[in-house]
């Protein structure tokens, strides 16, 4: 089993409104050292954009949260960060499935949505970075609530992973490729995310607030913004939702 990184504080609780909300909370009366925060069941839940996030119990909800220095543009690129974490827990936790990343901010378990992650950035005695993620360990939204079809790890493997050892996964996983992005950069960050990434090459439709483009996934650039082949040019896109097609 995973042990937990040694220099890591972790604070588990049964309920919370959302961890993110914790973590401003705790962001402006001040941090000094990193901390994961957890809980086993939100209240309150939160996705990009002030969505509602589903949250069933029975799931991981964790937000880890550091005292930063960051500039917003470098913090931002901390979501692929995650994303390669998130991947590489779903793959220990259950290895015989197929795990991709989804721009922005998403991961797939057999094609379907496993793990959503939200970044926010909190100012109080000093800047903080909070990284929020939910994986659906047990429960999943049915299709007819969610934007995009869901799923479970039980649904897929015909079990859930145990919470502690969940957190543990992940909580490593991050580290692991946190490290990596401070002492090596986003470039690598960025070819690891490319290799586990979901259509590549392929026709994607990005819908924008006033606009719906569709184009081929062409690569990531080198601030995270998605490259399109929209025919006679490429189009970068810096915010968006993906779809692909068959999705509603």
């Amino acid at each position: 089993m995973t042990t937990w990184p040694d220099h890591l504080d972790r604070v588990v609780l049964d309920q919370i409104d959302s961890t993110n909300r914790e973590a401003e909370r705790r962001a402006k009366a001040g941090i000094n050292r990193p901390v994961w925060l957890a809980a086993r069941h939100q209240t309150a839940g939160r996705g990009r954009q002030g969505r509602a996030w589903e949250s069933p119990g029975g799931n991981l909800y964790a937000t880890y949260l550091e005292p930063t220095e960051l500039p917003p543009s470098q913090a931002a690129l901390v979501g692929f960060v995650a994303a390669l974490a998130v991947a590489d827990a779903l793959i220990a936790l259950a290895p015989n499935t197929d795990v991709q990343t989804k721009w922005p901010n998403d991961v797939l378990l057999n094609g379907a949505k496993a793990s959503g992650i939200l970044l926010e950035r909190f100012s109080g005695k000093q800047n903080a970075l909070a990284i929020g993620i939910g994986i659906n360990l047990a429960e999943h939204p049915p299709q007819h609530v969610t934007r995009w079809r869901a799923t479970s790890l039980r649904a897929e493997t015909g079990s859930a992973p145990e919470f502690d050892m969940a957190l543990s996964e992940l909580a490593s996983a991050f580290e692991r490729w946190r490290q990596v992005f401070h002492s090596a950069g986003f470039s690598v960050i960025r070819t690891a995310w490319l290799a586990r990434a979901a259509r590549l090459g392929a026709e994607i439709e990005v819908r924008l607030e006033k606009e719906v483009i569709t184009g081929r996934f062409d690569d990531l650039d080198a601030e995270g913004g998605l490259v399109l082949d929209v025919g006679a040019r490429q189009r970068r896109v810096a915010a968006g939702d993906v779809f692909f097609p068959g999705d509603s």
